[in-house]
């Protein structure tokens, strides 16, 4: 049936967010195993834990939307204090008042996200520095790039081989010594008999082009074509995707003996839901769950990590303060029920504390596979096979959801826009695809027919676009594709 759909207004020189996807919606009731992990390791009380999941669920939601909205401007977001206070940095003071509209704390800084990312490109296509030199990334709380390094000298000296603006980049003491975390422990895990050590599992996933299951882990604890055993030692599947350095992320399809509820093992902190991937911003708390250390929480410290790991570099990583051991890699980081990503390596141990990166879920997500949702439901539909990029979400009646993954993309061609949604059989979901116009969202293509099965195609020029998933009638999960000019 044709419907108009509800419209965003962004009033000028005022900010309207668009409305906050299902999926970053906080839980009424934290997980307590989850609260009490965060008291034990973030050293707040329970009342400030369940305050601070709060707040971050908010903030990781509004992030990305303040990113486009401010525009150039936008300095990147943080989360500060015991009850995780959302920050948004800027350039230009007159963004204050609309980021407080946001539910922001607003704070004016020199250089804008922008500006530092140009920063960090340049390190990053610098010669590799030497071993004293362990990451560097962007850290808008500090806004600048922070280089870790044991010896300060041979830092500024690659800095400068670089060539990049030295201003923007802030060297801070290191003892780290990062490395993959795949040792021989005992624990639950899933093992490489070929390699002799064992890893951990991160999330159980779907290959979006057949529907064969199996899960996410980290690239460097095994080879395609690998086979690997469950924690019961029994045949469990194959390496079908792995990539490291560079990367660190790797698939492996199980055989017919596994199933998966879309939960992560938490221990002490019980089974935990999976029921989306919003990401956490900088100084938002997160958890990890592996087979050596099992449940340990901290925070994230920054987004984009570079790390000069002894087999090579490996880009795009998230660094945190949540302690890991060997055996850990590829176990699950979460933050309340929205799945970050899976452990690479780092430093330290669970019993001094130390730095642990993780590899971003998005990135082995958006080469074809679709995370497995808890909910007791069955898994999203496995159409629009035809499409370059597939992402599955959950949504519930009369919610929006927009993607990719809760963001917008940008085309420097003229082309065609082509979606597809694929959405569970008695339900009528409707597909939009929109344009950023300079000052709102504007409606460019619409399928708003009767059933749960969508398509659209666009022949647009360059800009920012993005698809908004309407649930008029009906709820649960489905699966989106598109392809960009």
């Amino acid at each position: 049936m044709l419907r108009t759909p509800a419209l965003v207004a962004i009033a000028i020189g005022a900010l309207v967010l668009t409305p906050v996807p299902a999926s970053a919606a906080p839980t009424a009731e934290p997980p307590q195993g989850m609260v009490d992990a965060m008291e034990r390791d973030l050293g707040i009380t329970q009342d400030q834990a369940i305050k601070r999941l709060a707040n971050e669920a908010h903030g990781n939601a509004t992030a990305p939307d303040l990113a486009k909205q401010l525009g150039d401007s936008y300095a990147g977001a943080w989360y500060e204090g015991a009850e995780g206070t959302f920050v948004v940095g800027t350039v230009k003071s007159s963004d204050s008042r609309a980021i407080r509209r946001a539910g922001a704390q607003a704070r004016v800084v020199a250089r804008s996200l922008a500006q530092l990312n140009g920063v960090k490109e340049g390190l990053d296509k610098a010669a590799r520095p030497s071993s004293s030199v362990h990451s560097w990334g962007v850290s808008p709380q500090d806004n600048a790039i922070v280089v870790a390094a044991s010896d300060a000298a041979a830092a500024q000296a690659w800095i400068a081989s670089a060539g990049v603006d030295a201003a923007g980049v802030k060297i801070v003491e290191s003892a780290e010594q990062p490395k993959p975390l795949a040792d021989i422990r005992g624990g639950d895990a899933y093992y490489i008999p070929a390699a002799g050590y064992r890893c951990s599992v991160g999330f159980a996933a779907r290959r979006t082009s057949d529907n064969a299951l199996g899960f996410t882990t980290a690239g460097h604890c095994g080879d395609v074509g690998q086979a690997t055993n469950g924690a019961n030692q029994q045949a469990q599947g194959t390496f079908r995707v792995s990539s490291f350095p560079g990367d660190d992320y790797a698939w492996v399809e199980t055989n017919s003996s596994w199933t998966a509820p879309g939960v992560v093992n938490g221990y002490s902190a019980g089974i935990l839901p999976v029921r989306g991937q919003t990401v956490t911003q900088p100084q938002g708390s997160i958890c990890r769950s592996g087979s050596t250390t099992q449940w340990h929480c901290g925070t994230v410290t920054s987004l984009g990590q570079t790390v000069n790991y002894p087999e090579g570099t490996v880009s795009g990583l998230t660094r945190t303060t949540v302690c890991a051991e060997g055996g850990d890699s590829g176990g699950a980081f979460i933050t309340n029920d929205q799945a970050q990503g899976m452990t690479s390596g780092g430093s330290g141990n669970c019993t001094s504390g130390g730095t642990t990166y993780f590899q971003p879920l998005a990135e082995i997500l958006n080469r074809g596979y679709t995370l497995v949702l808890a909910g007791g439901g069955p898994n999203p539909p496995t159409g629009c096979a035809a499409y370059n990029e597939k992402f599955t979400a959950s949504i519930s009646s009369g919610q929006n959801q927009y993607h990719p993954n809760n963001s917008y993309y940008y085309s420097s061609a003229s082309g065609t826009h082509a979606g597809c949604l694929d959405g569970p059989d008695g339900t009528d979901f409707d597909l939009y695809l929109q344009k950023w116009n300079g000052s709102s969202w504007a409606t460019v293509a619409t399928s708003n027919g009767s059933g749960p099965d969508e398509s659209t195609s666009y022949n647009g020029t360059s800009g920012y676009y993005r698809y908004r998933v309407h649930a008029y009638s009906g709820s649960g999960s489905y699966t989106i594709g598109l392809n960009r000019p």
